[in-house]
């Protein structure tokens, strides 16, 4: 990689990989592209207003910026998905579609995030293989699975240097959480900081696997770094850094934050939607076929959420 377009800069992970991406690769060689004005680190270089959509748009984005690599991000997650489902549909496939279309013609190659949610109450649950059945019961799995379907498609039938992960639950600080089922596991530091208090939409002992935000950002950039020859899956590897349930991450924030407390008022939808998730899953794969590694665990991830959240403006989420 060498000039790269983002897509969905201003969402909870191109916050953080625009940075890194322009730090690696020259600020003037990475494009942040978001539907709307966003502000912040994504337009500390160039950026455009882009609807991912929009595939002539986005067409003339890569060819104007002579990009070589796009890093898909732009969708509705998880929870907003199940409120508007046609919506979710047509712009995660519509998008996806597009970025497709444009790395066969200009000869990009493209990241396309996957999510956990691919998988359903029938996928074996701990752990769950890298090559089993996927059978998810939201909107956002369901396109999440059309998605590395299409991948593969366009880089057997197309030749297209299509590449993904299976991303777990995401906890970052700085940009707002997006609609997700894991939302919590970021509000609940703010709330610790901010309030002493956190009321949790999950029950207490839901187990979801999870990953620190810099973890995610440096599997992305290096699976598309890899040697393609040595990868013999490509949409989607697994990947993850640990398994967290609310009750469990608040027993570690409270050795960090005197007296906090958390309550639980549960979202039978959201409840429904991890339930379905796994309890762990199995990323032998990416480690085996790329080095994959995560750095943090969740203490390390604890102390620096923390340490951060504590210096940003109240109600910055």
């Amino acid at each position: 990689m060498k000039r790269i377009v983002v897509t969905g800069a201003g969402g909870q992970i191109g916050s953080w990989l625009v940075p890194e991406l322009r730090a690696r690769y020259g600020t003037e060689n990475v494009l942040a592209t978001d539907i709307r004005e966003i502000g912040g680190e994504s337009e500390s270089g160039p950026f455009r207003v882009l609807d991912a959509t929009d595939g002539h748009a986005l067409g003339e984005a890569v060819r104007e910026h002579r990009a070589d690599a796009i890093f898909h991000l732009a969708a509705m997650l998880s929870a907003v998905g199940e409120k508007n489902p046609r919506r979710a549909w047509d712009v995660n496939m519509s998008s996806l579609l597009a970025v497709l279309g444009v790395a066969r013609e200009h000869g990009c190659s493209a990241f396309t995030p996957s999510s956990i949610a691919v998988f359903g109450p029938s996928s074996p649950k701990d752990p769950t293989p890298q090559d089993t059945v996927m059978r998810p019961e939201t909107m956002y799995g369901v396109t999440k699975v059309a998605g590395e379907l299409l991948c593969d498609y366009y880089h057997g039938r197309y030749g297209v240097d299509t590449r993904g992960l299976r991303f777990p639950g995401l906890i970052s600080y700085g940009a707002p959480p997006g609609g997700g089922t894991t939302d919590w596991a970021v509000d609940i530091y703010y709330q610790a900081v901010e309030q002493g208090l956190y009321t949790c939409f999950l029950g207490p002992d839901t187990y979801i696997d999870m990953m620190y935000m810099p973890d995610a950002v440096r599997a992305a950039i290096d699976v598309m770094e890899a040697d393609p020859d040595v990868l013999e899956h490509r949409n989607a590897f697994n990947v993850t850094a640990f398994q967290l349930a609310p009750a469990q991450l608040a027993e570690v924030i409270r050795r960090h934050v005197s007296g906090f407390e958390i309550k639980y008022d549960v979202d039978p939808v959201r409840q429904a939607i991890a339930e379905s998730w796994p309890d762990r899953i199995d990323d032998t794969a990416a480690r085996a076929e790329w080095g994959w590694a995560p750095e943090y665990d969740i203490e390390a991830m604890t102390v620096d959420m923390l340490n951060n959240v504590a210096t940003l403006p109240k109600g910055a989420t």
